[in-house]
Order: structure tokens, then C-alpha cells, then sequence
């Protein structure tokens, strides 16, 4: 009985130093991006927003003492890049994959049962699509406000603008069907809209055949769901076919790079937001994030939402990581959803409830000069 005692007792003595072990160096998380394939910046500004952040947690002494490495690798926009990627980095044991982009990519990841073998967990994948959510994936975790929200507050917004009629110019992707079916719910919800669809391609022949379809149709609006590029074109498409209403899409087309595509066709598009205004000075949130901006990018002079969602979510991952029992994947899931509110400052993540950490949703209306008003 003694014996059995001792030997339970130098057990638990050992716990300590085990999770000390299993701790022990720097702390490698991921980034896996179409870094050289997308046209929009959004990849490489999710980075600098995750590197600034990262860079003020380290000056700051890390994590617990513990410094953060970000790996960065390119998937060019493809699944089997990013399964390729994904065989370089996991010897690195990273505990977290931060901000994947694509929802092809995203969905493949599911579909293909990939993410129940891989010893991580995900953390703010980008879009935001029905369709990586419902039913989703344990160790999936959501910061942004789903397509679903977004889209929900633009057919609101319309709504209360009188407008009866939307014409949805959709991608043949998850996000585009996906989108177009949260729109359908959308109208369906708030009464007195009609929804017509057009599904395209990505060819600008395609684009340019289903704007001239809603055209022809006259709706008081229009909504474009895609990928970025998709969107960018299917405004300036929208535009040419001589849309001059309402148009609206979601938070993944920056402005900048919207007045690329459509010059003067972007003034006016109401673009839905799912973080607060990067340009923002009133919260906290806005001053630290400005603060790390210009300390980490001093040649960076204007700051996009993808900047912000970068930063956010490197600050996330820190908060759970500071409160994890072991910094592991398994560990960072556990805190994730047993810490309760995450408050950064003026944004505020939970994931106590699901694997959706927040549904604030907000529309910027892009100026004449490609920025954005709240």
C-alpha cells in the first residue's frame, strides 16, 4: 500500500515537469496562403497584420516566456498546394494554423477528412462560408461573423432602404452557392424582396453575360458573392451592363483593390465588414493595433480590414495560448472555448458557445478615392 502511494505521488510530481517539457521553445504556428496566385492583397496583408502582432507579443516577452515563430508557405490558391504545404510544415509541429484562405481549399480540407489526422487546429479561417460552419469541424474555430451574418445584415440594410428587389451575381464555388442560399433566407426573412440569381464562372465572358442577365432584369440592388477577384470583376461587370443602383458585397474585396477593377464603378458599393475600422483612433483595440502597424510596416501608410483581422487574430491565438493548461493543439482548443469572452480592446471574440467566436457585422460605403466610410 506504501509502495503504491509513493509511486502515485512521484506521478503526480512528474505532471509539472512533463507539461514543462512538452512546452519547452518557441511556440510555431502557421500561415498557408495563396501568396503568389490571388490577385487581391488580402493573403500578405493577413500576414502583416499577424506579423505585427506577433512582433508586439515577443517584444513583449512572448507567451508565458515562450518567443512565437510564424511559418509562412504559399498553397498557390490550389488544395494540393495546401496539402503540400501542410507535409513541410507539420514536422514543425505547429500548434495552430492562423487565417487559411480559400473556400475551395477549406472545403476540400473537410470533405477529404484531412483535418481529423492533423495534430492542429485552425484558427479564423477566411471566407466565412455556410458551408465550412454548418456542420463544421471541432477543430475549426471562426472569429469573423460567417457569410450568413453578413449577407443577413445587407438584406436588412436594404431593406430598410425600401428597396424590393436584389439581383445575386454568384460564383460556381462554395462561397458563391452558399451565399446565394443565405441570401434566398435573408429575403425570406425580412419579407417585401425579390431575389433574382445569376451564376457564373470565373471567364470574363461569363461575368459579363450574367450582369447583363440581372441587368436586364432591373433590381433595386445587387449583390456579388465570390472570391475576390470574382467580386471585383462582377461589379465592374454590373457597372458596364449599366447597373447604377445599390450594389453591395462581403468583407473579403478591399476597397483599394475594388477601385482597381472598377475605377469609378466601386463609389458607392457597400461592402460588409466584420472588424472594426482599421482606420479607426477611439479604442483601444484601434490604438495598439495602430501602434504595432507602424512599429512593424513603418513603410505601410494605410491600413485595410485584412490588416486588422491579421492582428486580431495573432492576439487571439496569445490569449488562448497564455491561458492554455499546455500550449498544444489540444490545449489551445480547450482554452479556446473554456476562457469565455476574449475583450481585445473594443472587439470581442467567445467561443464558449460554438466555434464561432463573433458576429459582429458592420457595411463601409467605398469612396470616391477607394476608401472606406462607416
Amino acid at each position: 500500500m506504501l509502495r503504491r502511494h509513493l509511486l502515485q505521488a512521484a506521478m503526480v510530481s512528474a505532471l509539472p515537469l512533463l507539461a514543462q517539457a512538452q512546452d519547452a521553445g518557441d511556440i510555431v504556428v502557421a500561415q498557408i496562403g495563396p501568396f503568389t496566385v490571388l490577385p487581391a492583397p488580402d493573403p500578405r496583408e493577413l500576414n502583416e497584420g499577424l506579423v505585427a502582432a506577433f512582433e508586439e507579443i515577443n517584444g513583449k516577452g512572448g507567451i508565458n516566456g515562450r518567443k512565437v515563430q510564424l511559418v509562412k508557405l504559399d498553397d498557390t490558391y490550389t488544395f494540393e498546394g495546401f496539402k503540400a504545404r501542410l507535409d513541410e510544415v507539420m514536422p514543425r509541429k505547429p500548434v495552430a494554423l492562423l487565417t487559411p484562405l480559400g473556400s475551395a481549399t477549406l472545403k476540400g480540407l473537410l470533405d477529404s477528412k484531412l483535418l481529423d489526422s492533423l495534430d492542429t487546429v485552425i484558427l479564423n479561417a477566411v471566407p466565412g462560408a455556410g458551408v465550412l460552419r454548418n456542420p463544421g469541424h471541432p477543430k475549426l474555430f471562426h472569429i469573423r461573423a460567417g457569410d450568413e451574418q453578413q449577407i443577413q445584415k445587407i438584406v436588412s440594410h436594404a431593406r430598410a432602404l425600401n428597396i424590393q428587389s436584389m439581383g445575386v451575381l454568384f460564383q460556381d464555388l462554395p462561397i458563391g452557392t452558399s451565399g446565394l442560399a443565405a441570401a434566398k433566407a435573408a429575403a425570406a426573412e425580412v419579407g417585401g424582396i425579390e431575389i433574382i440569381e445569376a451564376k457564373s464562372g470565373t471567364e470574363a465572358a461569363d461575368i459579363a453575360q450574367a450582369a447583363k442577365a440581372i441587368a436586364a432584369k432591373a433590381p433595386q440592388s445587387a449583390l456579388v458573392v465570390g472570391a475576390p477577384k470574382f467580386s471585383g470583376e462582377g461589379i465592374a461587370a454590373l457597372r458596364a451592363a449599366g447597373v447604377t443602383q445599390q450594389i453591395f458585397t462581403l468583407s473579403y474585396l478591399p476597397a483599394p483593390a475594388l477601385q482597381k477593377f472598377a475605377g469609378q464603378g466601386a463609389r458607392g458599393v457597400g461592402i460588409a465588414q466584420t472588424y472594426p475600422n482599421p482606420s479607426g483612433v477611439t479604442s483601444p483595440l484601434h490604438r495598439a493595433f495602430r501602434a504595432a502597424m507602424q512599429k512593424t510596416h513603418p513603410g505601410i501608410s494605410s491600413y485595410t480590414p485584412f490588416h486588422m483581422e491579421g492582428y486580431i487574430t495573432a492576439r487571439v491565438f496569445a490569449e488562448a495560448a497564455r491561458k492554455a493548461k499546455s500550449v498544444t493543439p489540444s490545449g489551445i482548443a480547450e482554452s479556446l472555448r473554456r476562457s469565455g469572452e476574449f475583450d481585445l480592446g473594443g472587439f470581442r471574440v467567445n467561443f464558449s458557445k460554438g466555434n464561432v467566436g463573433s458576429q459582429w457585422v458592420d457595411i463601409g460605403v467605398v469612396t470616391s478615392d477607394g476608401k472606406l466610410m462607416y
